[in-house]
């Protein structure tokens, strides 16, 4: 039975290498477990090594010396609980001097070295309090919680999720992800039918937080398809999920500059000048450094011929290594672009979500036609003027209804006992999203009919016999 209990406990275990979100507060961050590795966070460094073999959710106290322990789950200071401390009936008396408390800077940090923890400071720090006893209870409070977050020393360790990294990014760096909020991001996949064993297209410029939604959602069945501007894609953000590798296999990519060659049927008329480009620079420069090296054996004559010879062999393998090594990586991607160029070529994706700080009109217009009929597509856009033209473009040219343009709306509560209230601080919008539904256009019923009349001859005379026949009997 204890065997058993383990064999479970393992998958909730932290390893060595995961992927994880430290927490304090209402503060996250993304890191990497490894041992020996410092760790900075909220001004205090300390090591993650102690946290391979506890549970995901384990909050941990930070030691002298940046070692961790779990933290043993001790009553936490509250006004209500301290026996003979009453509360005042207001606050109108109070004056905020500075005068009140008897604590100095210096005391406080003689009390750290001391060893206390953070509980035990804000313990001191009411003792002297001169006007704690005086505030209401409502303020007490308020003052423990403010000062538990200035001393309290505990980190929790999460597993990596979509709502977790979300509210990472939006807290800390919401730019890096076009204001996303993690709300927004939820009616994405709702909205986006996004679901295992499907096939979804991907253009994001969210530091890969959308993909890495789109990948967890799907659950490593199926296929993704990320199209990227510039050189190569952005994946910072889905690399902080931790996925095991049978998750990257379901993903392709493919440069956003490449879409128009592809639908024109010019990809491989285009690759080929490219390829064949590179060996003739290789070897070209492999015929300057022969032709080089003659001359400077000439110069080199205090160098003994010895050396100089194995000099000259140790660079040419170096070179060629060089030289090898980039074709194998040249190749690789080209493999890896023919085969998602095949992916693309069937027209039958299930699905679309686009979400970049780019003019979203012309991206969806050419994406789209990858698309199968009655297939939704997701558009975000952080302001609304970009998805009213694309709404109206999509209404000029066809091949898609139910199309809806919405904002996203979110408040917080505080849910505390007679203190229930919205949270003065919000955000003050979610951005906009463009959903619909494609459907078969004329060109697609026209591209049919002419298919039709491709047939060969002897089978377009046997069915104008059957139609003849059908229509003399229905006389």
């Amino acid at each position: 039975m204890a065997d058993n209990g383990g064999d479970i406990d393992a998958e909730y275990r932290i390893r060595d290498g995961d992927y994880v979100v430290l927490k304090r507060g209402d503060v996250y961050k993304a890191a990497q477990i490894q041992k020996k590795r410092k760790i900075v966070f909220e001004k205090q460094w300390f090591f993650l090594d102690n946290a391979v073999g506890q549970l995901y959710g384990t909050t941990f106290e930070i030691e002298a010396g940046g070692a961790m322990k779990p933290h043993a789950a001790k009553q936490d200071v509250s006004a209500a609980d301290r026996d003979g401390k009453k509360a005042g009936t207001d606050n109108r008396n109070i004056v905020d001097d500075g005068k009140s408390q008897k604590l100095t800077r210096d005391d406080i940090e003689t009390l750290k070295e001391q060893g206390l923890k953070g509980q035990e400071i804000v313990q001191q720090l009411i003792d002297n309090s001169t006007t704690f006893k005086d505030k209401t209870e409502f303020a007490q409070e308020k003052y423990i919680k403010k000062k538990k977050k200035k001393y309290d020393n505990n980190v929790s360790v999460l597993r990596p999720s979509t709502r977790i990294l979300a509210m990472m990014y939006h807290g800390r760096e919401p730019g890096k992800i076009c204001h996303l909020r993690y709300d927004t991001l939820a009616q994405m996949l709702a909205l986006g039918n996004i679901h295992a064993g499907s096939k979804v297209l991907v253009f994001e410029t969210c530091a890969g937080l959308v993909l890495g939604a789109v990948m967890e959602r799907m659950g490593g069945y199926g296929s993704v398809i990320q199209f990227y501007p510039g050189g190569g894609p952005t994946r910072a953000g889905m690399e902080n999920f931790g996925f095991p590798p049978h998750f990257h296999q379901t993903l392709h990519e493919f440069p956003l500059c490449k879409v128009n060659a592809l639908l024109a049927g010019r990809l491989e008329a285009e690759e080929g000048p490219e390829a064949a480009a590179e060996p003739q620079e290789e070897a070209s420069s492999g015929a300057e450094v022969k032709e080089e090296a003659p001359e400077e054996t000439q110069e080199m004559e205090v160098t003994a011929e010895g050396d100089e010879s194995k000099e000259k062999e140790r660079q040419e393998r170096r070179r060629e290594r060089k030289v090898y090594e980039r074709k194998v990586k040249m190749e690789e991607k080209r493999k890896k672009l023919t085969a998602t160029a095949a992916l693309l070529e069937e027209r039958h994706a299930d699905g679309l979500v686009i979400a970049s700080r780019f003019h979203p009109c012309p991206v969806l217009l050419g994406l789209l036609k990858f698309l199968a009929p009655s297939r939704p597509f997701v558009v975000y856009c952080q302001y609304r003027e970009p998805l009213i033209e694309c709404y109206t473009k999509l209404r000029e040219q066809g091949g898609a209804i139910s199309m809806r343009l919405t904002d996203s709306w979110l408040r917080q509560y505080q849910v505390l006992p007679n203190r229930t209230h919205p949270v003065l601080l919000m955000s003050g919008g979610g951005g906009y999203l463009l959903t619909g539904t494609t459907v078969a256009t004329d060109a697609a019923k026209a591209t049919t009919k002419q298919a039709k009349e491709e047939e060969p001859a002897s089978k377009r005379i046997r069915l104008e016999e059957v139609d003849g026949a059908s229509s003399n009997n229905s006389a």
